[in-house]
Formats: structure tokens, C-alpha cells, sequence
């Protein structure tokens, strides 16, 4: 059983601390790790090599700096399938989804590649003999936090752009997926990069505490649940001088479809966005909103959600991380069902005594508006619906939703569309598109609850983090 130890350094070390944590896969509960906990000292030691590699890499140039960059990129793509076997192992994506990750953390790779094209300075001579130049430098040590549900992309949303843009960055994966970001860390030493640039540190709660309120730690982000990204930011404000951060929170996203949508189109894309990956993503779908009558489209949605199996090939659903959120979905379709909601599709009979974290994609007709489960956050593959008569009333529903992450409107009309994209209360919008994740260099981020950060934490918003921009005046 192998033992995922810190990355500190250029070397993998373990911790003073003898507490360990058990890392178990969805799949069928077995133990297939142990993880060291981090204390106090390690971070400190950590961030103290981070804080001497910062003098030396701040100062390279950013074409040298890339270099390290597209030697990491050759060596990714040459070992796909060894993350997609992690991603497998420990989170429970089939081998589709955990491949589509990794393709989607190498389309972050490649982007920081370009970083010297981006990152120019410039100069203007803004009158008479007076010049004005603006250069752009890292701000130092960064630590990134990031979740379960994604143990590749979500990590190279920061890590690349850190190291093109002169900064040092601390990763502190979940503690249910480290395997996949200790695997990294090798392709990392295999690169050649300077040691003390990237560094791991693992651990829990303590562990992002620590990294919070520690002195030489610059910038913070984070990507998780509401709950936490408000004690994080909290934390990070907190500080005699308050750390550059930005935290993405939880998301209910709502679709809305109208009587003139593209019936198969809107079904299969509906399905797709709640139940891929397990419906473990910011970006899922949580909520249809049917605009009259929709009798069709809910009975090729049940038929077809009912056909769906469990698994670990592509259009088959795996479990999900662990056996709380089976409890905690479970809960949610229970009290909607006690309440008086129907239930279209059950996928509690996923749940049995056989091993793994399984349960099925569920689908909850509504008749109250004030159910737990059509307003809190389930991480799981669960879609609530509801009938309204009118687009006016679809609206207020989704605007009366405290976060902000995504919303999408189905239709086959250009009227319908961008109505509802000037009153959707999102940060990424989508047309016809049920998981609207913008594309590289456009940024990811949310608003309202979903986001506690003036910036966004991919493309030019994550460079925008990384670095101060230093204005100069001169006159001769």
C-alpha cells in the first residue's frame, strides 16, 4: 500500500506527525493509500524553500521559465493513462470523464505556454518627453486549495499560470484524492523545474488554516463548497496585511427550457450536465425549469435517464466519493418524497449491499418550492424540475437562487435566448449548452455566493491574480 507523502522541495518527505488518513476508493471501499497529515512545522518549512526558489525564479525570464513548461506538457501527454488510472481509482469518474479532465488540465498547460505573448509589458509616451511603462512581476508564494471532484484540472487552472507568470505555488490537494497530484509531482521532478517552485503539502482542515494565516504566503485560492470559501476568504482578509485571495464556492444551477427547444438536443445535453461525473461538479445541472407544456420532453428525459447504468466505461455513472454523500443524497430524495414530491426516477435502488458508493441518477418533480432539495447544493446526480406557465416566472426562480455559478436556456429561438441571458443572475451562461464552462483564454468564475474573490481563477483572470502590475513615469 503505498504511503502519499509532501512533495517538498524536489523530494518526496514525509512528516514528523504519525497521524495518517486512509484513502479509500468509491469503487468498493478499499483501502488504497495512506496519506501523511501535515503539521505546523512542515508548512513552515515548505513555505520557507517556496520563499528562497521565489528569488531565483522570479528573475528568470518568462521564455526560460516556459521551457520547464513544455518539457511538463510532453511529459503529461506521454503518460495520459497513468493519470486517468488515478483519476479512476480514487475519485470514481469513468474513464471517458477522467480522460476528458486530464485533456482539459493540458488545455491549461498549453495556454501558460503562450504566457510570454500575454504577460508583455508595455510603454507609451503619453506626451512631450514623458513616458509611461507598465511591467508585470509575481507576487510571491502562492498556495492553491483545491477540491475532490476534479484532482487534475481544477490543480493546473493555477499551477501552470503560477510558475509561467515568475510565482512559487504550494498545492494542497483534497485529502479523499491525493494520489493523482503525487503522480504529478513526479512529471514535475521529470521536468527539470527548479526545486521548491511546486511543492505539495497534504493534509485537512488544519493544513488549509495554516496555509492561510501564514506570513510568507502572498495569494490563496481555493475551490470548494460556499461554507469553507467564506472561512477561507475570511481568513486571508484577517491578516495584518490582507493576502491576495480567490475562492469559488458552491453552485444551483438552473436550465430552463421553452415549448420551441430542440426536444432530443435539450433531453440528451439535460442528462449529460446532472449526471456526468456523477453530478460532482460546480457546474451540473440542479434544476430544470419546463416553460409549459413539456409532456414530451419529461417522458424522453425519464425513459432515457432510466436506461442509464452504473460503471467505468464511457455513458456508464460512477459512484460517488464517499459513503456521506450517499447518506447526504439519500436525505435530500427522502424528505422530498415525505413532503409530497414524485419521484420520476429513483436512484436510491442503485444503493445495496454490495461494495462501492453507488447511487443513481434521481429525478424529483416538484410541488414546493421550499424543499431542501431544490435549493441547496446535493453534489450529487440529482435534477429537480419544475412546471411554470410563463418565462417571467422561470426567471424569478433563478434569480431568488443565492448563488450564481451557471445558468442555460434551451430554445431554437435567438428572442428567447437573449432575454434570458440579460436576466440570468449567473456568472456563465449557456445556450443550449447545459455545463457553460468557458474556454481558454475566457475565465472561470461565478457571482453571488458562488464567488468570494474580485477575480476569477482561470485565463486572463488567474494571471491577473498571479501578478502585480508596476507602473513608471519618467521624464527626461
Amino acid at each position: 500500500m503505498p504511503n502519499i507523502t509532501n512533495f517538498i522541495n524536489g523530494q518526496f518527505i514525509g512528516t514528523s506527525n504519525t497521524e495518517n488518513l486512509d484513502i479509500i476508493s468509491p469503487h468498493n471501499e478499499k483501502i488504497i493509500a495512506e496519506l501523511c497529515i501535515s503539521n505546523k512545522e512542515d508548512i513552515d518549512i515548505c513555505v520557507n524553500h517556496a520563499k528562497n526558489a521565489f528569488k531565483l525564479w522570479s528573475k528568470i525570464d518568462v521564455k526560460k521559465r516556459i521551457k520547464y513548461l513544455i518539457k511538463l506538457n510532453q511529459i503529461i501527454n506521454d503518460n495520459k493513462e497513468e493519470l486517468v488510472g488515478r483519476i479512476v481509482l480514487e475519485h470514481g469518474k469513468n474513464k471517458a470523464e477522467a480522460l476528458g479532465e486530464v485533456e482539459k488540465g493540458i488545455e491549461q498547460l498549453e495556454y501558460a505556454i503562450s504566457m510570454p505573448t500575454i504577460i508583455r509589458g508595455k510603454i507609451l509616451e503619453v506626451a512631450t518627453n514623458v513616458k509611461c511603462q507598465v511591467e508585470n512581476e509575481p507576487i510571491g508564494v502562492i498556495a492553491s486549495i483545491v477540491p475532490f471532484n476534479f484532482p487534475f484540472m481544477v490543480p493546473m487552472w493555477t499551477i501552470p499560470i503560477a510558475i509561467a507568470t515568475g510565482n512559487c505555488i504550494i498545492v494542497k490537494p483534497s485529502e479523499k484524492v491525493p494520489l493523482t497530484m503525487n503522480k504529478f509531482a513526479e512529471f514535475i521532478k521529470l521536468s527539470g523545474l527548479p526545486d521548491g517552485v511546486f511543492q505539495i503539502i497534504n493534509g485537512t482542515a488544519n493544513t488549509v488554516t495554516c496555509l492561510c494565516n501564514h506570513v510568507d504566503i502572498k495569494g490563496v485560492t481555493f475551490v470548494g463548497s460556499t461554507k469553507v470559501a467564506k472561512i477561507v476568504h475570511q481568513l486571508c482578509n484577517n491578516q495584518s496585511i490582507p493576502k491576495r485571495v480567490s475562492c469559488m464556492g458552491g453552485a444551483k444551477n438552473y436550465l430552463v427550457a421553452m415549448p420551441d427547444c430542440d426536444i432530443d438536443k435539450t433531453v440528451n445535453n439535460i442528462i449529460t450536465s446532472f449526471s456526468g461525473c456523477t453530478g460532482q461538479r460546480c457546474m451540473a445541472a440542479s434544476v430544470l425549469v419546463t416553460v409549459g407544456n413539456q409532456d414530451i420532453l419529461l417522458q424522453k428525459l425519464i425513459k432515457l435517464v432510466s436506461l442509464l447504468e452504473k460503471g467505468y466505461e464511457k455513458g456508464q455513472i460512477g459512484p460517488v466519493i464517499d459513503k456521506a454523500s450517499v447518506q447526504r443524497i439519500r436525505n435530500y430524495i427522502n424528505f422530498s418524497e415525505k413532503t409530497g414530491s414524485q419521484i420520476l426516477v429513483d436512484g436510491r435502488k442503485w444503493v445495496d449491499n454490495n461494495p462501492g458508493y453507488w447511487i443513481g441518477p434521481t429525478i424529483i418533480l416538484h410541488n414546493n418550492t421550499n424543499d431542501p432539495a431544490l435549493n441547496n447544493e446535493i453534489f450529487g446526480p440529482v435534477l429537480s424540475i419544475l412546471r411554470v406557465n410563463t418565462k417571467e416566472e422561470a426567471i424569478e426562480i433563478e434569480n431568488n437562487n443565492p448563488y450564481g455559478n451557471a445558468a442555460c436556456i434551451y430554445t431554437t429561438k435567438g428572442k428567447n435566448a437573449e432575454w434570458f441571458q440579460k436576466r440570468f443572475s449567473a456568472g456563465m451562461i449557456g445556450v443550449n449548452i447545459g455545463v457553460p464552462v468557458p474556454q481558454t483564454p475566457f475565465s472561470f468564475g461565478g457571482i453571488n455566493a458562488s464567488r468570494y474573490s474580485t477575480h476569477d481563477i482561470t485565463g486572463e483572470g488567474c494571471i491577473n491574480f498571479m501578478i502585480n502590475k508596476k507602473k513608471t513615469t519618467t521624464r527626461w
